[in-house]
């Protein structure tokens, strides 16, 4: 049988895996799939294959309580959703396959895998943030208003974090440097948020919104210049 596990280190997805599965650790082989090292601006990860002919108990996994490693649904909401974001992207005419990526407290990520990922991504993320709207409309028709339904494809989502933290000390360098402003390109209230988190601390910088709509445009200032 083979199972999938992450974590923070190797060790902290051996581990879990051990807890999950209910086994001793020589009771199973462990294959790296996925190794990031923990940087300046992101945590470390480590995803694994395990490989053990000794059968595991079966788990069902409620919604809202931390769950890892299984990518498959493990309860009919779970299965309800995947089904979903399967339909959607087949009538798009861009199908692929729908796994859970991770499972945490009021929150569920998905994964496509599909040869036709850079179209259901889109510029600049666009077409996943439509996709992931509807999956979170659809999640609320089912009853659950509080659960927040994150999807993504090829890492974007983490590449984009990245990307943006660096633009934002980029950016503001180049402020403080000028003693102007810098109006950035128009992002979703979650990237957004994230320029403003990492420029928080910065003393003489400042941060704010500008526009209408989903879709709004950050300036960054420096103070007194505004």
């Amino acid at each position: 049988m083979v199972y999938e596990f992450e974590g923070r280190t190797e060790k902290e997805a051996i581990d879990r895996a051990a807890a999950e599965l209910g086994l001793e650790r020589d009771k199973f082989d462990v294959e790296i799939l996925e190794t990031q090292k923990s940087g300046l601006f992101k945590k470390g990860y480590v995803r694994i294959r395990v490989h053990t002919n000794e059968p595991a108990p079966k788990k069902t996994a409620p919604v809202g309580k931390p769950v890892y490693g299984n990518p498959e649904p493990q309860n009919e909401f779970e299965q309800q959703l995947v089904t979903f974001i399967s339909t959607l992207i087949e009538k798009m005419g861009y199908p692929g396959k729908v796994i859970i990526l991770f499972r945490e407290e009021q929150k569920i990520g998905i994964k496509i895998d599909s040869e036709f990922s850079s179209i259901l991504i889109g510029k600049k993320g666009k077409n996943l943030d439509a996709i992931q709207l509807l999956a979170n409309i659809y999640t609320n028709k089912l009853g659950y208003d509080s659960m927040k339904i994150i999807i993504d494809a090829e890492n974007y989502r983490i590449r984009r974090e990245e990307s943006l933290v660096r633009l934002a000390y980029s950016v503001a360098d180049k402020v403080r440097e000028t003693k102007g402003s810098i109006l950035l390109e128009p992002m979703n209230p979650f990237e957004r948020r994230l320029i403003h988190t990492t420029l928080n601390d910065i003393a003489d910088v400042e941060t704010k919104s500008e526009g209408e709509g989903l879709y709004k445009q950050v300036r960054v200032f420096y103070k007194g210049a505004r």
